[in-house]
């Protein structure tokens, strides 16, 4: 599982303003109110289970309190930086669930225990009080690792999990299982380019229509995923090769001649529609690296230019080395 946020743009109404206000800019405001969602997706299917939504206003951490409460044991839950912090960390655990998060390299944490595999166990605090006084404390394992050849990586990466035990979860292959954590942002893009269409906002122009349309992409989303599962389990393959455009555009050609066909032929037009999604077999996922970079200036992030060469493939589980 990986938890992230993002945003859309709404309609630009009064009351769509007066209901979600919008973000500020370099220059006054933005230029269409935005809501803001946190949402928990699975990541071998991409569907998205559990997710809130609130006004822009509303931090990411706030929501996150909300959604955290759909895990449960048996799930290992991933985060990046963003998200870290002793109230939301130890209410994610409360069900069972572990957690592999990424946290911030400057973070003041003593190693109280090495490891074998180059992590080591440590504590976190609530308070600057508690961590003076080393009281209320709750173990963690800690990992520190670099990214050996690969360009613009950063000097030192650093998850902390609760799986305590090396031997049930070596360091390497959960630094290794981090970066799977990315496949939310694919399904984000699913929602946000192939259902939303050319629409750059959502269309609603009332607050309440605009609830309503978030989650109808959300119930959307769903049944194309489920349909792509389905296949992919018809024949044991992993859904990453199953592509979403396929059923998407299968889908919303029979769903308008649905009407026409009997009862006892929808039957053969759903198997149908699993023999299409599994006719487009994509090719194995590469290692894909995508630096942060904006097409318009107005970031810290670097300029991207239409012409500029996709970054170099990379097998990032190779280029792993757990800093001891």
């Amino acid at each position: 599982m990986s938890l992230d946020g993002s945003t859309f743009d709404v309609a630009d109404e009064t009351v769509n303003e007066a209901a979600f206000g919008r973000p500020g800019a370099s220059r006054g405001s933005s230029a269409f109110p935005q809501i803001r969602f946190v949402a928990l997706v699975e990541n071998g299917t991409h569907i998205v289970f559990a997710s809130k939504m609130a006004d822009y206003a509303t931090h990411e951490i706030t929501l996150a309190k909300t959604v955290v409460a759909a895990l449960d044991k048996d799930m290992l839950c991933l985060a990046d930086r963003a998200f870290f912090g002793f109230a939301l960390w130890t209410q994610a655990q409360e069900n069972g669930a572990d957690l592999l998060w990424r946290i911030r390299k400057n973070l003041r944490l003593s190693p109280d225990k090495r490891l074998a595999d180059g992590s080591y166990l440590s504590r976190i605090y609530a308070s600057q009080w508690d961590f003076r006084h080393k009281t209320n404390g709750v173990v963690v394992r800690i990992i520190d690792y670099a990214l050996d050849g690969v360009a613009d990586a950063e000097p030192v990466y650093r998850l902390a999990t609760t799986i305590l035990d090396p031997e049930q979860a070596p360091a390497q292959e959960l630094a290794a299982l981090y970066q799977e954590r990315w496949e939310i942002e694919t399904a984000f893009g699913e929602l946000k380019t192939h259902l939303r269409g050319a629409q750059i906002v959502l269309r609603s122009k009332t607050p309440d229509l605009v609830r309503q349309e978030f989650y109808g992409l959300l119930m959307a989303h769903f049944a194309i995923r489920s349909l792509i599962h389905e296949a992919a389990l018809k024949v044991d393959e992993d859904p990453d090769r199953l592509s979403f455009i396929t059923p998407f555009a299968s889908y919303g050609e029979r769903s308008r001649l649905r009407p026409l066909f009997p009862p006892r032929r929808r039957q053969a037009a759903h198997d149908a529609m699993l023999a299409e999604i599994l006719d487009e077999r994509l090719p194995p996922r590469r290692g894909r690296r995508n630096p942060r970079g904006v097409k318009r200036k107005m970031s810290s992030f670097p300029l991207r230019r239409r012409g500029d060469p996709s970054p170099t493939a990379v097998n990032l589980a190779m280029a792993i080395r757990i800093i001891k």
